[in-house]
């Protein structure tokens, strides 16, 4: 057989992908073992009736053929308008691609801003394909260490040192795996890194509409940062849609139209009637998004509860997103060695810090996507586990 390229040989480096536990857990499930996932961000809500109407009647009204690469112009006028209303950054729908989901918005951004060769810059822990798509673009990636003590928050002089020949910073607020929410002064002390080494940023904000503390900021709202900045936005999360694959890429006018000649030359656009299904789903407004967003603030608060009642396991402040981070170094257990001893002994599946990096090693991220009582005793199983773990050693 000829020799594969050493870009698609390489998306994962010399490791694994950062997904062995899942996989394990779903050969279980696929094998009659019943387990308890707390692993990838789906909803149990499912998406919303009224949006699977919409996409429905759009199907059925004949906008199944080819649809315009950039996406519908009153989609594209609709995220215009969300993302002048939340950033206060004039924009309009030249400013605005629509994708297939919030990941290919992460690639295609690279493939504008990265060169083959060039460094992008990920904040460990980051999401598990972060890696993957600088590496899939050509580029190399480096990262930039936070530390659990600090909310895994970016610090300046850690972005200073990492930042020296980037020619792009990858972030994610609200933050999966942490939970954190970039505070203004994060933000700026990324905007001034960027600034002065003339990079871009992408900012991946598809957890926009799950903001437990504090309040959502987007960098391109930053003075001058509008003209280097590519915001990912997506449906999945705010909406429940993660199936249906549709999301964006905002940024200056002439990066989004190098974009739709990428669009052209690989996913050709967004199905018509998947576009008008986010269209009316973004019309209905607020209220939907907090009806999606209303479970995992309450279980967050189940969280909370539960790991008061004892001392081992440490929850860090998750004010965004839907999940938690747990600290079990406490165990004497690695992150991976916990989730994997879990997975045995209880048939309870979360990922492990090491599926997001090195900083996040020794935690395990919790997804907060079952019922209310179903999530509360698993995390009072995970913690007696833990408690067994601690004694035995």
């Amino acid at each position: 057989m000829p020799a594969l390229s050493q870009r698609i040989t390489t998306l994962n480096g010399d490791g694994s992908d950062g997904w062995d536990v899942f996989y394990r857990a779903r050969a279980m499930i696929a094998a009659g073992v019943p387990v308890t996932e707390l692993t990838i961000g789906e909803h149990d809500i499912g998406t919303d009736p009224s949006i699977l109407r919409a996409m429905y009647d759009s199907a059925r009204g004949g906008h199944t053929g080819y649809a315009i690469v950039p996406g519908v112009s009153a989609l594209r006028d609709a995220v215009a308008a969300r993302i002048e209303a939340q950033s206060g950054v004039p924009t309009s729908r030249e400013n605005v691609l629509i994708t297939p989901g919030g990941q290919a918005g992460l690639f295609a951004a690279h493939m504008a801003v990265c060169s083959p060769g060039d460094v992008g810059l990920i904040v460990d822990p980051y999401y598990a394909t972060y890696p993957g798509v600088v590496r899939s673009a050509g580029a190399v990636p480096r990262v930039v260490a936070t530390r659990s003590s600090q909310g895994f928050l970016p610090e300046g002089a850690a972005l200073e040192q990492a930042s020296e020949g980037a020619a792009s910073l990858l972030i994610n607020t609200p933050n999966n795996p942490t939970g954190a929410v970039y505070p203004r002064h994060t933000l700026q002390d990324i905007a001034d890194v960027v600034t002065v080494r003339d990079m871009w940023l992408i900012s991946d904000e598809v957890y926009d509409s799950q903001v437990w503390e504090g309040a959502h900021l987007s960098p391109r709202a930053l003075p001058h940062m509008a003209e280097r900045t590519l915001v990912i936005g997506s449906m999945s999360k705010s909406h429940a849609m993660t199936g249906s694959r549709i999301g964006w890429i905002v940024g200056p006018e002439e990066v989004i139209t190098c974009l739709v000649d990428l669009a052209t030359n690989t996913t050709y656009g967004v199905p018509g009637y998947i576009q008008d299904a986010a269209l009316f789903a973004l019309r209905a407004g607020a209220e939907l998004e907090l009806q999606v967003a209303e479970p995992f603030q309450r279980r967050r608060a189940i969280a909370e509860r539960v790991l008061a009642k004892q001392d081992l396991v440490r929850m860090i402040p998750a004010q965004g997103a839907m999940y938690v981070m747990l600290d079990v170094r406490a165990t004497g257990l690695s992150g991976e060695g916990f989730a994997n001893a879990l997975l045995d002994a209880h048939h309870i599946a979360v990922m492990p810090g090491e599926s997001f990096g090195t900083s996040a090693a020794g935690h395990v991220r919790v997804a907060m996507t079952l019922e209310d009582s179903q999530f509360e005793a698993a995390l009072h199983r995970l913690c007696s586990f833990a408690a067994g773990l601690a004694q035995a050693a």
